[in-house]
């Protein structure tokens, strides 16, 4: 990508631009991470750093997104990899709300 002006989820990792998480949210993780209408949440929660794109339109049917974890996701356009973590305040309010942050840059490992 040469522009540059998308950004990738550090929750589900779909891209979209700067733009898009601001006026629309994630449409995964809006509800956990409160994107829309919040540039600093924007700033916070998605990276300008990725790697890969894999674009979805059944992530139910695919293996690529069980391989990514992505298949209970909506349907787009996914980074395979994406450089960065959540804040750890961020990630404490997911730990309060029962939901585990895996990051997405390949440190996990199962």
């Amino acid at each position: 990508m040469s522009s540059r002006t998308e950004r990738a989820c550090l929750v589900c990792g779909i891209v979209r631009t700067f733009n898009a998480f601001c006026e629309q949210g994630c449409p995964n993780c809006d509800s956990l991470l409160s994107l829309q209408n919040s540039e600093e949440n924007v700033h916070a929660c998605t990276s300008p750093s990725f790697e890969g794109l894999v674009a979805l339109s059944e992530p139910e049917k695919s293996w690529v997104a069980r391989w990514l974890r992505i298949d209970g996701f909506q349907p787009g356009t996914y980074a395979v990899k994406v450089n960065g973590r959540l804040p750890e305040e961020i990630i404490q309010s997911l730990d309060a709300q029962g939901v585990k942050y895996r990051p997405r840059d390949g440190s996990v490992q199962d």
